[in-house]
């Protein structure tokens, strides 16, 4: 997909994009030359984010909202506000998440809801929202940013795991009732993120961690094949974990 058509630059929305991975990845998007929009469920971040973004790129490159993403309402305005703004979108990148750590049976209702309706719920539902106008226009892209934690599971990360197991699943199927129109779905499973996401202190050197900016050049890359090519789900680990 090139970052560039007759009537201007790509369009990417990314979810969760004002700090940690999805800052990384918004601004690799930038760099690459595409039109970027953000949202955050934190007015404050986004604003720095825009703020900082459009001093370095271009105030008219960067643009956002604040959106909480377990809200299909707001999902939808926000996404009805980017397609009438900028015309379409290229790119989601669904990025979007919220950890929440403990035991199965000290893990309260509320913050299992909260994890799904965060990690699960909101990408559902922008995937919904977007797939529409990409499977009129017959291309698109939809990266779901998932984790290594969908396929392993780990002591404290009930939550986490199945939210992430399920992003995987929901992947899976949208790829395949997509990819007949045009519409290319992926799941990027990073490792450990030193990203600031779900930091627990159990690690002081955090050197050997995975960085925002490797996972945005792996968007980049799913995002540089021939529409012919479909990686629909690519692992990402740190080349040196601790021993």
């Amino acid at each position: 997909m090139t970052t560039t058509e007759e009537n201007g630059p790509r369009i990417a929305l990314v979810t969760g994009g004002s700090r940690g991975i999805g800052r990384g990845i918004a601004e690799a998007l930038l760099v690459a030359g595409w039109r970027v929009f953000l949202c955050s469920r934190n007015p404050g971040s986004l604003d720095t984010a825009l703020r900082e973004l459009g001093e370095r790129f271009s105030p008219a490159a960067v643009a956002g909202r604040a959106v909480d993403v377990r809200s299909q309402e707001e999902v939808d305005a926000f996404v009805a506000w980017v397609e009438q703004t900028a015309g379409r979108i290229d790119c989601l990148v669904n990025n979007a998440g919220l950890g929440r750590f403990a035991a199965v049976d000290e893990l309260t209702g509320e913050q299992w809801r909260e994890v799904l309706a965060t990690n699960l719920d909101g990408p559902f539902y922008f995937l919904r929202a977007v797939a529409r106008g990409m499977k009129q226009r017959g291309d698109g892209w939809i990266v779901n940013i998932a984790s290594l934690a969908g396929k392993n599971a780990f002591a404290g990360g009930a939550a986490y795991n199945a939210s992430k197991f399920g992003l995987i699943g929901l992947s899976e199927a949208a790829m395949l009732d997509l990819r007949k129109h045009g519409v290319r779905v992926a799941a990027i499973l990073p490792g450990s993120v030193e990203s600031g996401f779900g930091d627990r202190g159990e690690r002081k050197d955090r050197d050997w961690m995975l960085r925002p900016e490797d996972v945005a050049a792996a968007v980049l890359h799913l995002l540089s094949y021939p529409p012919r090519a479909l990686p629909s789900l690519l692992e990402i680990r740190p080349s040196r974990p601790p021993k």
